[in-house]
């Protein structure tokens, strides 16, 4: 409960400001009145879902705290358990956080999803969970991932292999991420059957994409003509969820991120979904989290600079 070095009785005492300690009767919670009844509410939930088998960590218990927080009444069973797919090694792939869990909820509900936020938020993963398991309840025949590979260009040629080899690099976080959902044998048996295609962007085009689940990859690379048709790919009983961080373009300078046009052209069009994550919903290392929010914080001090300049 209290977890590895008790992290997670340290982030309870930060969120709320109380201190936790240890007795012969349990745990002795002490701060102000409100923080501490919250603080013993916030334990008790998580005490149930650690009984159900949850790994907790530190950044549930600040979830917690926040669902709590706003409707004391909430589930926590309902917030964290959301299963998207359970692993055949055991292990299970759930929301983290709660743009994570809306995330999830989007990709259930809608057929064409934008996740748009920086690295380590799990918009890949949970797309690749989401995937499988809907190509395991049959209700696609298999399963596309495709990204563009902007770093490629013309530079490849000095890169030894033919040409999947020399691509193969850009596509490996794909690869990986599909791995640890369903293991290697089975991922190759899926790869070498077609049930499961890993290809860079430009070998979409021309292709009508039905009964798949398609997942683009680091969009903010596409050019908008790209994105475009991408988009128009999707055929008959097929669902596409398009990821990418727009502060990561790799482009050449003054071209437009087909992710970026696309966010302009479609937002507010029915029948699609916008999701975005932001550093709260990091799920790697902690140290992650912070680098996000300190580039975040230097971009925000150099663009009001560049204005006070201007002026």
């Amino acid at each position: 409960m209290f977890g590895s070095h008790d992290n997670n009785a340290l982030a309870l005492e930060k969120a709320l400001g109380v201190r936790l300690s240890m007795t012969a009767g349990g745990i002795e919670i002490t701060g102000e009145e409100h923080d501490t009844e919250l603080a013993g509410h916030v334990l008790g939930k998580l005490y149930d879902l650690v009984g159900k088998g949850f790994t907790l960590e530190p950044a549930d218990v600040k979830r917690a705290v926040e669902v709590l927080s706003n409707d004391e009444n909430a589930s926590l069973a309902k917030e964290f358990l959301d299963t998207v797919l359970g692993g055949d090694r055991g292990r299970s792939v759930a929301p983290r956080s709660r743009n994570q869990k809306a995330y999830a909820d989007a990709m259930r509900a809608s057929d064409l999803v934008f996740a748009i936020g920086p690295a380590g938020t799990g918009k890949t993963y949970l797309a690749m969970a989401m995937a499988v398991a809907t190509l395991l309840s049959g209700k696609v025949n298999r399963i596309i991932l495709t990204r563009p590979a902007v770093e490629a260009g013309e530079k490849l040629g000095y890169l030894p292999g033919d040409l999947a080899e020399k691509i193969n690099p850009y596509l490996r976080p794909l690869y990986d991420a599909l791995y640890d959902m369903v293991g290697p044998e089975r991922a190759a048996e899926y790869m070498e059957r077609g049930t499961v295609e890993v290809a860079p962007l430009a070998f979409m085009r021309g292709r009508t994409l039905n009964d798949s689940f398609v997942i683009l990859d680091e969009a903010q690379n596409t050019t908008p003509e790209q994105m475009k048709m991408l988009l128009t790919r999707l055929g008959f009983s097929s669902q596409a969820v398009i990821t990418g961080d727009v502060t990561q373009i790799d482009l050449a300078a003054g071209q437009v991120s087909g992710l970026v046009d696309a966010r302009r052209v479609l937002e507010g069009t029915e029948g699609l979904e916008f999701v975005y994550f932001d550093q709260d919903d990091v799920v790697r290392h902690p140290l992650v989290r912070e680098i996000i929010t300190a580039y975040e914080a230097s971009a925000a001090g150099t663009a009001t600079t560049s204005a006070d300049d201007d002026a």
